[in-house]
């Protein structure tokens, strides 16, 4: 029995693939007994303006030079923001736990990056900075990706699977005694890309695609895919989706209505086989991420996963901050030494605990 649980106060950040904007949060993590508990003290979304949101789209595209002088710019950005979250809160923290925002994600020729410099950071809110989660895992031989498993495991560990439906949805659930996750396929990223052509950056509960009607050509030729057929571990960026999806949208010819409507299907089709090949019946799914509040995607795959499985979708507080959320308590692991990383997840050689940590000036 520990008479003197373990606390931590900590801010996590998370922009994703989605591009919707940047997540704040800060939570109380306490260790009782050998468990982790946390509580949200104050969260925080920004959304990205327009031009910003253009600029964070194309960072794939800048020369090295100019990706280099953003990755500064950007980490400056985030520390303001934080340092406005913490006064606006009054909140006294031991460290910022930062994600940064994904440009490259090619673990194969073990490179991944992420922009958001963690000494900017750091020097503009004045904090201790925990940031650069997957490089580490990465020069081991692994993915990279996904990093949040390791706080399902210890955070959400009630559930028999937590799938995150972000830019890309990914899964979570412990086999034979280890946990396994990965990314199973695009997702807002999916149909926010559908919806820029009409003048929207997302379809509000998936209003717009339930209008539509599938378009079965599309459907096959993305369900066919080379990645659905991947053992995991395996992971997904932006330039994939660049590479393999835009090319079959853009030469589809389709209202926007049937085109999100069809690849709502798909990315239900590939998350209900996702959790088929498991073998597991009777079964828990935790639903987080955007794409929880997408009434349509969610009742879709309510109807796929009818016979082996109950979706549970938490607080919007949960569904909009749980990523952020694990990133701090990656932060709290990272701090105290202890595995962040999980071979079982990403196929690296070692379980390893990762980040780097940056001191203000």
């Amino acid at each position: 029995m520990e008479t003197n649980p373990i606390k931590y106060t900590a801010i996590g950040l998370m922009s994703g693939t989605s591009l919707d904007g940047l997540d704040i949060v800060c939570c109380d993590f306490k260790k009782t007994n050998n468990n982790w508990k946390f509580e949200i003290i104050s969260k925080q979304s920004i959304d990205y303006h327009e031009v910003f949101r253009k600029k964070l789209k194309n960072t794939v595209h800048l020369s090295a030079l100019e990706l280099l002088v953003f990755h500064n710019q950007y980490g400056t950005w985030l520390g303001e923001q934080v340092k406005q979250f913490i006064d606006q809160n009054n909140l006294v923290i031991d460290f910022v736990a930062s994600h940064g925002h994904t440009v490259f994600h090619q673990p194969e020729v073990g490179l991944t990056y992420q922009i958001g410099s963690g000494q900017h950071l750091a020097n503009a809110c004045s904090q201790k900075v925990i940031c650069d989660f997957r490089s580490n895992d990465v020069s081991l031989g692994g993915q990279g990706a996904p990093l949040v498993p390791i706080g399902d495991q210890q955070l959400f560990g009630a559930y028999d699977f937590c799938l995150n439906l972000g830019g890309i949805s990914n899964i979570s659930f412990e086999l034979d005694k280890q946990r396994i996750a990965y990314d199973i396929s695009p997702a807002n990223m999916l149909l926010n890309y559908l919806c820029t052509p009409i003048g929207k950056t997302y379809d509000k509960g998936g209003k717009i695609a339930q209008t539509g009607n599938v378009n079965q050509k599309l459907l096959d030729k993305l369900n066919a895919l080379a990645y659905y057929q991947l053992p995991f571990p395996k992971s997904l960026g932006y330039e994939w989706f660049i590479e393999n999806i835009i090319p079959i949208l853009d030469h589809t010819d389709d209202t926007t209505e049937n085109l999100l409507h069809t690849a709502v299907l798909h990315i239900c089709d590939q998350i209900s086989l996702a959790v088929k090949n498991t073998k597991k019946e009777n079964t828990k799914i935790l639903i987080t991420g955007g794409g929880a509040k997408n009434e349509f995607l969610i009742n879709t795959l309510k109807q796929k996963l009818r016979s082996i499985a109950t979706v549970v979708i938490p607080p919007v507080s949960i569904i909009d901050y749980k990523e952020a959320i694990i990133f701090a308590f990656m932060g709290v692991l990272r701090d105290r030494k202890e595995i962040n990383c999980l071979k079982s997840v990403t196929g690296s050689s070692i379980d390893s605990s990762s980040g780097v940590t940056f001191f203000p000036s």
